[in-house]
């Protein structure tokens, strides 16, 4: 294959990977020596990311605060914040940055050439010549402030985005547990310490010390440029040369993160962690055990660490799950099991939730014995070939759901290239895989592979994390010592520089830039029409044939009965359970070990929507899904039939072990979801709908299975359960059901009988239907939280009436005007939004990782102020218009797109439907949007929900709001 290569850029290599369908083009910037991979495929959803090595030495998250404040203002896009700017100004389907823990990156995608152009042109600009001035810094990192800003006698407070951002990320169990055992695991690296900072040491980082780790960091020497898609590279390289690399010259810094040093023994550690529930703090400690292991630019050693974790912990009938989930040393797996792969040296690490200090010895021990018989009796041969069966299912899966396709192939393939790895090995498995199929054959080769890795492995730390209760307050104490003894040091001069830095700051946040130096697309840019893909219709199931790469998809689609209350209450549990239990003729264990020979995954799911024109008209369905190789299909099919057919609810130490574990996957949530959870918990009394989303997904969901999970150790309650779910399942297989199936072959005439078989008519009539609530409340919760989550709802419209289009824009309007200003940047939270949601009928206001809660809830009415008295421009309009169609044009994978298409149409949203409510909100006028404001925004009429903590408890009774406890 020919190509031009621009002159400041040497081809290495070209690497052509079938199995994806793409070409990878390896370059060489001739002076800096910055490294750029092209992934050339023919897909309009072009993809950029630049990555730099970013190697911290100490807790005060200064990579992760530098991100933040790189997006802060640049030199030719001097404005305070392009990049909020730019996501207004944009068709992206992706726009953000991460902190990982030994790179940062600044990743984007459009389907739109000048929409990618303008955003490349804004990111080079933030990455590699950004302002940093030293009040972005403050406003993004960290600040010290009186409590009233201009009142010296009041208590001196830190604030900071990123110093709430981690508040909340480190009132996460897992996180804890995950950086303590990383603390241990990695005592000379920079794994050793939270790149995303720990708020005990962020106030530490000085700006000077920030602007240093730039200039050491941020240069086109360490810079890993990385593009997919239909571009070719060489108009990438006219860009990266013209806007950046010809200004610099090569830099002899080598950033890079040296392997760690081995232990010659393992290694015990007992630490705390904050526990603030009223739960027995005794039987809440976690037991991890955790293994340094081999090189992650090795395609070698990451395949073999994968085959030895799926064979460990797969599912319930893989050994070390096995013994995990039925241990009565603790209550559930610890959510920390598994492989960490992305870090320079791999990580295996296994442990147990709900238990006992004292168990820690027998726990090691346990796990010991488990693996020292996997190292004598070594694992079936079919077993074994079917875990590479899964491994080569997820090499070949196309994605693209959560994040376009292209970005989920560079981010796999970043972590190999930040070490200085091949990325071509991770993208084509291919002949690493053979290799492995021919190992496996061999019944020493597991064996030999446990032992060596595993059970002979002396780097090795056994982490037990006790529950304090006290710790919280601790935290909370002493950092108020700590500002108190500033404060009391603080002279006359000091003083006055603090309220003039808070004023400084306060005047840059509401200074008004033009936006005009920031390139733009408008809605001439926008495509007329959308594309929507079209099933055939087979029976009573609709085939869609897609570029899926070998994988089949399939579904049994069963509308949902009516349903009493407790059944009601049952239903994400019973779904969990549906594809865990036994058959009539085989217990769990074995049905375990059939779905891992066949499928690559298989789960349930319920599925409730409101109809279009009506919020308390419903429609529900139990979803069976699952996907495997082509060559599996038939066995699939008959997989899931069994499954409807056959599945049992008398194991009832099974049921106990999955309530316990749902239960604990649900507590360790919380703070990672707390926006969702307080929105949910203030729309429950909105309509039936919203009230059951609430009871079985929200904060209320999460105490009933909390509670559940208690009663069960009376057997009269565990019967009973087992009874109820046995009930609801058989009135489930009264109900029609119809299927869905994706691949990549031509549909056939007619149905296989295997698929017909999962067909089936109605012998019931039964329909679902959901009482209205009759009781509006305010209500918070508290729980294990260092910050707040806020929020507000307000009853709208369904999809189909006139106004939910411009409630749809209304969103992004007053996110962009108001909310943003007024709740991050000046209020210090995470992040702040609104949004329409037309399935319930609502407006919902939210805050994340908030450390306000009066101020950011009065900020919501404010925001309705703002729209109803302030002057507007067309261009604020516009910017909100294409956030929406953004949002509605993104594009998924083929087996996505399929999906979507077949669920629009099942709740009634017609390919009619769906071009109608886009070309409504194409049509939105400011008028429309501004009229919202008296039609659906009464204050008196708003409900609340907040998550919160203990410290919260004075301000949430002045509130007047109704408190819970988790």
């Amino acid at each position: 294959m020919t190509m031009n290569v621009h002159p400041a850029f040497t081809l290495a290599r070209t690497v052509d990977i079938a199995t994806l369908n793409i070409t990878m083009e390896e370059y060489r910037h001739k002076v800096t020596g910055a490294v750029h991979y092209h992934l050339s495929a023919q897909n309009t959803e072009n993809v950029f990311l630049v990555g730099l090595r970013t190697v911290p030495m100490d807790h005060k998250g200064v990579a992760h605060i530098l991100e933040h404040t790189a997006l802060c203002g640049s030199k030719r896009f001097n404005v305070r914040d392009p990049f909020f700017m730019m996501i207004r100004r944009s068709l992206n389907t992706f726009m953000n940055a991460f902190t990982s823990n030994d790179w940062t990156a600044y990743p984007f995608a459009s389907q739109n050439k000048k929409d990618f152009n303008n955003l490349l042109d804004v990111y080079l600009d933030a990455v590699f010549f950004a302002n940093l001035d030293e009040l972005d810094f403050k406003q993004e990192g960290h600040r010290i402030e009186f409590e009233t800003p201009d009142d010296p006698s009041s208590d001196l407070v830190y604030k900071g985005v990123v110093f709430n951002e981690m508040k909340g990320a480190m009132s996460s169990v897992n996180s804890v547990l995950w950086q303590t055992l990383c603390k241990h695991l990695f005592p000379c690296t920079t794994y050793h310490f939270n790149s995303g900072g720990d708020p005990q040491y962020i106030t530490d980082l000085s700006y000077d010390e920030l602007k240093a780790f730039y200039t050491d960091h941020y240069h086109p020497s360490n810079a890993i440029f990385m593009t997919f898609g239909d571009i070719p590279a060489g108009e990438h390289h006219e860009q990266f040369e013209e806007k950046v690399l010809k200004h610099f010259s090569k830099s002899d810094a080598f950033i890079h993160v040296p392997d760690e040093k081995r232990l010659l023994a393992p290694t015990r550690v007992q630490e705390a962690y904050a526990f603030d529930s009223p739960d027995e703090a005794e039987t809440a400690t976690h037991l991890n055990l955790g293994w340094l292991l081999g090189q992650s630019t090795s395609l070698e050693d990451v395949l073999q660490a994968n085959l030895l974790s799926y064979v460990l912990l797969e599912n319930s009938a893989s050994p070390l799950q096995q013994y995990l989930e039925s241990s009565p040393l603790g209550t559930a797996p610890s959510a920390l099991c598994g492989l960490e792969d992305s870090y320079k040296e791999l990580v295996f690490v296994c442990g147990l939730s709900g238990a006992k200090a004292s168990d820690n010895q027998q726990f090691v021990e346990d796990v010991q014995a488990v693996l020292t018989k996997v190292a004598s009796e070594g694992v079936p041969y079919d077993r074994l070939k079917a875990i590479v069966g899964q491994l080569e299912l997820s090499q070949r899966e196309i994605g693209g759901d959560s994040y376009p396709y292209g970005l989920q192939l560079i981010l796999a393939a970043l972590p190999c290239v930040t070490h200085r790895g091949d990325p071509a090995q991770f993208l084509d498995m291919t002949a690493e895989l053979e290799k492995l199929h021919e190992s496996i054959k061999d019944p020493e080769f597991i064996k030999g592979l446990v032992k060596r890795l595993l059970i002979d492995n002396t780097h090795r730390v056994s982490l037990t994390a006790t529950a304090d209760k006290s710790l919280s307050g601790k935290k909370s104490s002493a950092e108020a010592a700590q500002l108190k003894a500033i404060k009391d040091k603080l002279s006359e001069a000091e003083t006055k520089a603090i309220i003039e830095g808070t004023k400084a700051l306060q005047d840059r946040q509401s200074q008004v830039d033009d936006p005009g130096c920031l390139p733009k697309v408008t809605l001439a840019d926008v495509p007329d029409e959308i594309t929507v893909i079209e099933g055939k219709k087979l029976s009573n199931a609709t085939y869609f044939q897609q570029g899926t790469n070998g994988i089949s998809y399939q579904q049994v689609v069963i509308p949902l009965p009516n349903l009493t209350d407790e059944e009601a209450g049952l239903l994400r549990l019973y779904s969990s359970c549906l594809t865990e239990l036994g058959f009539n003729d085989a217990n769990y264990l074995d049905v375990q070990n059939r779905q891992s020979d066949i499928v690559g995954s298989i789960h349930a799911y319920s599925t409730i929507k409101a109809a279009i024109d009506n919020p308390d008209a419903v429609n529900g369905f139990v979803v069976l899904s699952a996907k495997a190789l082509d060559a599996n299909k038939k066995a699939m099919a008959e997989l899931l039939n069994d499954t409807l057919q056959k599945v049992v609810f008398t194991e009832k130490q099974r049921i106990k072990e999955l309530v316990s574990q749902i239960r604990q996957r649900k507590e360790q949530s919380v703070t990672s979801n707390g926006h969702m959870l307080a929105a949910m918990l203030a729309a429950s009394s909105v309509s039936g709908l919203a009230g059951l989303n609430n009871r079985l997904s929200g904060v209320p969901g999460i105490a009933a299975t909390k509670a559940l999970d208690n009663a069960l150790n009376e057997e009269e309650a565990l019967d009973k359960l087992c009874q109820t779910l046995e009930s609801l399942h058989r009135k489930v297989l009264l109900q029609p059901s119809k299927g869905l199936l994706i691949s990549d072959k031509n549909p056939p005439d007619e149905l296989p009988d295997e698929d017909e078989a999962l067909l089936r008519t109605a012998t019931s009539s039964s329909k679902l239907t959901l009482n209205n609530p009759t009781v509006t409340q305010h209500e918070a919760w508290l729980v294990n939280s260092q910050v707040n989550f806020c929020a507000k709802a307000y009853k709208t419209v369904p999809l189909n009436h006139p106004d939910a289009a411009a409630l749809t824009v209304l969103g992004g309007f007053l996110r962009n005007g108001y909310l943003h200003n007024a709740i991050r940047e000046k209020g210090g939270a995470y992040g702040a939004g609104a949004s329409q949601d037309s399935n319930l009928g609502c407006f919902k206001f939210y805050s994340y990782r908030d450390p306000r809660l009066s101020d950011t809830l009065t900020d919501f009415d404010k925001a309705i102020d703002w729209l109803k008295n302030s002057a507007h421009q067309d261009a604020q309009l516009e910017e909100a218009i294409l956030g929406v169609i953004s949002s509605l044009d993104k594009p998924s994978s083929p087996a996505g797109e399929a999906k979507h298409a077949f669920y629009y149409e099942l709740f009634g949203q017609t390919p009619d439907v769906r071009r109608a409510f886009r070309k409504a909100v194409l049509s939105v006028t400011l008028d429309d949007v501004v009229n919202l404001a008296d039609k659906y925004f009464n204050p008196d009429q708003a409900t609340i929900g907040v998550i919160s903590h203990e410290g919260a408890k004075a301000e949430l009774n002045q509130l007047g709001l109704t408190l819970h406890t988790l």
